[in-house]
């Protein structure tokens, strides 16, 4: 769903790694929309945010929410507030669906939900996917992904002989590679970085996406 970027929106907050110039807004004040650099062949788009580490093995829904709500707001619950809202426990994060509901809540927009229940994905889920994340970055907004990465379709930094279930938060675009900006709160993994499409696509089946 496309949602009003709210115009009062105007200061930049610095995004971690070096990744989103500008300087860092005052506390309470939101960051701004996206930077965007564009080139003959296509565009990439980066949102302002703060990237965290996983408080604990279990927290990555949390975390993962929390850089969605930090490209809207400098100041975003902290993981427990989070892990509380979301239900998580210490098998983590049942359901994208409760990502989204707090989302909703602690952002007053419309964010919802989609599964992709088929592995591999069909075309149109694979469409689908890259259309939200580019109507969500333009306007503003974190995409939040519940992924499972087996041996052999990880990426960098996983423990390569495991199955892992995690949630990452897609901050950016670039339609230049045909990329997505990752920001991911395991320890293990490189924290942000830009991951291929076709396989952030075939991560996140048989779980879903917040957008």
């Amino acid at each position: 769903m496309r949602r009003v970027v709210i115009s009062a929106f105007v200061l930049t907050l610095a995004g971690t790694f070096g990744l989103v110039g500008g300087a860092a807004a005052a506390p309470n004040e939101a960051p701004s929309g996206p930077a965007t650099a564009s080139s003959a062949q296509g565009v990439e788009k980066i949102l302002p945010f703060q990237h965290q580490w996983q408080e604990t093995g279990y927290w990555c829904g949390p975390a993962a929410t929390r850089v969605a709500i930090s490209a809207r707001t400098n100041n975003p619950p902290s993981q427990a507030t989070l892990a509380a809202q979301l239900g998580t426990h210490t098998g983590g994060t049942d359901h994208i669906s409760q990502v989204s509901t707090v989302l909703r809540a602690n952002l007053g927009v419309p964010y919802e939900y989609r599964e992709m229940p088929n592995d591999p994905p069909t075309q149109w889920q694979r469409d689908q996917l890259w259309r939200d994340i580019i109507a969500d970055i333009d306007a503003g907004f974190a995409v939040v992904a519940n992924i499972v990465a087996p041996p052999g379709n990880q990426p960098p930094g996983y423990p390569p002989n495991q199955t892992v279930y995690h949630y990452v938060a897609v901050v950016g675009y670039d339609t230049n590679y045909n990329t997505v900006l990752i920001a991911d709160s395991a320890q293990f993994s490189l924290g942000v970085y830009w991951l291929n499409f076709s396989q952030l696509a075939t991560l996140i089946p048989p779980k879903g996406y917040a957008f």
